[in-house]
This record gives structure tokens, C-alpha cells and sequence, in this order.
């Protein structure tokens, strides 16, 4: 593998800049429940952290999506934040709607560690060099990925990881709750094995199963998907009955329950489902979007995934089935609650991103004239 030289010197690391201030992002603040004064929590060995106090923390990832607002909440906590990433996207960018101040300050506070998380010996000789405090490791897909980051850091306070809903066995009965049974083969296996990691290991740590997430600057063709086909004009197509009942949780959202677990005594070696409060069908999800973007009531077309060959393209951006969970136990041990509804969180992404002309992924129809193609020769 090829070396990977750190953009910090030994004692001090580099300074980048990253996406800017998250709290002022939508123009609605998002410290209103992450202001108040959290206890001291104590682990085995006398180890103490408070929220309260300031912390260095590093954040696996962190220049995209999730790790945007995060780190501008860290940072806006008084957090040293330092970013370990590949360096392939820029560390800072001014987001829409931020002010050039906000975007200033940020980006004199963020720092960057380049490097590759998959090079063990440098991430072992790079962290162990910073000794930080706290790690959130947002990108983190296997378990193998994480060793070398609690043995570089043996006096680590907690490591607060980002899980997913995917971990959760299929099942009749909703919504999925943490004690629910597991699926060792799920495609989020990884995750599920780095939850065990970390439950073996003699570290504070506390896992997030996010559900769906959207919001602005989503890299998944989640709204996205939808509001392409709103602003073209077109149907939108929905496999099977359209009933089938999902969720969805704004990113800012999950980005303030992230923050709420540091240093939370009840956060200690625990799991919580992150998501939104409500379930919406597919059907209701096409019409929250064109409501949240000011588009017509859409016209849906319902259609068998069965009877067609879509190759290896990907019609709908959701499972095809009922996939939600309870977020009650976030609710009721952390005080967390979410401040976005469906249609204001993705009045939200679109006014802020897809409504600005922005978006990941360019529009792609051709599986959708598939569908209409043979819907209209049914109904002729």
C-alpha cells in the first residue's frame, strides 16, 4: 500500500477548512436541546468526561453529508475537531445559506489528518502520536477497520460509532426496537461486527442505528430520487402497492443525537435507533416531497417489480418493504427528540440543496420509462 504522509506536523496539526456552521444552515437553530448542562459520567478504571467540558476529538470522515453538520456542532461546543480523511474532497466549503463570518470560523477551528484508515501502521502511529480524547467514526464499515484505532488510543474517553437500522433481522413485527434480533448476513454485517468489537473491547462506546436519512447535501438518491421526477413533470413510479411503510430521519437531526451522547452516562455501552418520529408510506412519501417543493400533487404509477429486468440499475431508491424503527429509547434515556417533521425537514433539503440546483446524482429515467412504457400499453 502505498505511504501516507499526515498534512499535521507531530505536535500540531494542519489547519483545513470544512463545510461551515451547521446550526444556522436551515436558519433554524439546532442547539436548542444540546445547550443544556450534562452530567459526569464514570466508567470502570475512574475514567471521567463531561460534555461539558472541552474535548479533543477526532472524526473518521467528516467532509460529507453526516460529518458536516456534526463537526460544526463539535466545534460550535468549543470542541478541537480534527478530521481523518484521504484528502480526495475538499476539507472546507461554504454551505448555502451560511454566512461568510460562520464559514470563517469554522474553518479556522477545523483541522485535517490525511491519511488512509485501511493503512493500520499509520493510523496507529498518526493517533497514537494526538491521543485523542473522543472519536466518532462516522464512515466505519468493518470491524477490522477499528482495532487499530482503540489500540492506538488506550486512554480513549468513548468512541461513539454510526450503525445502521440495516443491522435488524426481517421480521412481522414493527418497529424494529435495539433488542430486536439481528441479521449476521445482513449487507450491514460489518457494522453489526464492529458493534461486537466494541462491546469486547474495555472501551466506552455508544452505537447510532440511523433508518433512512435525507436532508441537504445527501449523497443517496433518497428526495433526490423523488424531486427530479417532480421537477421533470413526470409520474412517479412506485413498486407494488405504494403502502408499504417506511422512515425517514433529517440528518440534523441525527447530527444533534450524536452530539447529545457525549459524555452521557446513559449513553454508556448503548444502542439507539435515530430516525424521524412519523412512518410514511412510499405513496405518502412521493406527495410529502411534492408538498415540502411546492409541486403539484403527483401523478403515481404503481407497477410489479416482478415483470421487468432493470439490469443492474436500481428503480427505487428504498427497500421493498415495511423497514421502520422505534426511536423511543433515544427519547426517553437521552432527552433527544427530533426538531424536523418529514415535510419540514424535506422543505428543508430542497430549499437548501436540490432547489438551489444542486444535487449528487444527475437524472436518470430510463427505468421509469420501462414501467410507463408498459403501463401504457395495458391501459391501451
Amino acid at each position: 500500500m502505498a505511504s501516507l504522509v499526515a498534512v499535521q506536523q507531530q505536535t500540531q496539526p494542519s489547519l483545513s477548512i470544512l463545510p461551515s456552521s451547521l446550526s444556522d444552515f436551515n436558519g433554524t437553530r439546532l442547539h436548542t436541546q444540546l445547550q443544556c448542562k450534562r452530567k459526569v459520567w464514570q466508567t470502570r478504571g475512574a475514567l471521567q468526561v463531561t460534555a461539558s467540558s472541552s474535548k479533543n476529538i477526532l472524526i473518521m470522515g467528516g467532509t460529507r453529508f453526516i460529518g458536516v453538520f456534526l463537526s460544526r456542532l463539535l466545534v460550535k461546543e468549543g470542541h478541537q475537531v480534527t478530521l481523518f480523511t484521504r484528502g480526495k474532497a475538499p476539507i472546507t466549503q461554504q454551505l448555502p445559506g451560511e454566512s461568510d463570518q460562520d464559514f470563517a470560523d469554522f474553518s479556522s477551528k477545523i483541522l485535517h489528518l490525511k491519511g488512509d484508515r485501511k493503512d493500520f501502521d499509520f493510523v496507529k502511529s498518526s493517533l497514537s502520536a494526538k491521543g485523542f480524547d473522543v472519536v466518532y467514526d462516522i464512515n466505519g464499515r468493518e470491524a477490522d477497520e477499528v482495532a487499530p484505532i482503540l489500540d492506538a488510543l488506550p486512554k480513549l474517553e468513548q468512541y461513539i460509532y454510526c450503525s445502521s437500522a440495516g443491522v435488524y433481522l426481517k421480521t412481522d413485527l414493527l418497529p424494529h426496537s435495539e433488542t430486536d434480533a439481528v441479521d449476521p448476513k445482513s449487507r450491514h454485517k460489518g457494522k453489526l461486527e464492529t458493534e461486537s468489537l466494541l462491546e469486547s473491547r474495555a472501551v466506552n462506546w455508544t452505537s447510532l442505528r440511523p433508518v433512512y436519512i435525507y436532508g441537504p447535501l445527501n449523497y443517496n438518491p433518497v428526495e433526490e430520487w423523488f424531486f427530479h421526477r417532480l421537477k421533470a413533470g413526470r409520474p412517479i413510479p412506485i413498486p407494488n402497492s405504494g403502502m408499504q411503510i417506511t422512515q425517514l430521519g433529517h440528518v440534523k437531526d441525527l447530527a444533534a443525537a450524536f452530539v447529545q451522547v457525549l459524555g452521557n452516562e446513559k449513553a454508556t455501552k448503548q444502542v439507539f435507533n435515530i430516525s424521524g418520529e412519523k412512518y410514511v408510506t412510499f405513496d405518502g412519501l412521493a406527495r410529502a416531497c411534492a408538498k415540502a417543493a411546492g409541486f403539484p400533487e403527483p401523478d403515481i404509477i404503481h407497477y410489479n417489480p416482478k415483470e421487468f429486468d432493470f439490469g443492474k440499475k436500481k428503480a427505487f431508491p428504498f427497500r421493498d418493504q415495511h423497514f421502520f424503527a422505534s426511536v423511543d429509547k433515544a427519547k426517553h434515556v437521552l432527552g433527544w427528540k427530533p426538531e424536523f417533521d418529514l415535510v419540514k425537514g424535506l422543505a428543508d433539503s430542497y430549499n437548501l440543496d436540490f432547489g438551489r440546483g444542486t444535487y449528487r446524482k444527475e437524472a436518470d429515467f430510463s427505468t421509469d420509462d420501462l414501467i410507463l412504457g408498459k403501463s401504457l400499453v395495458l391501459q391501451a
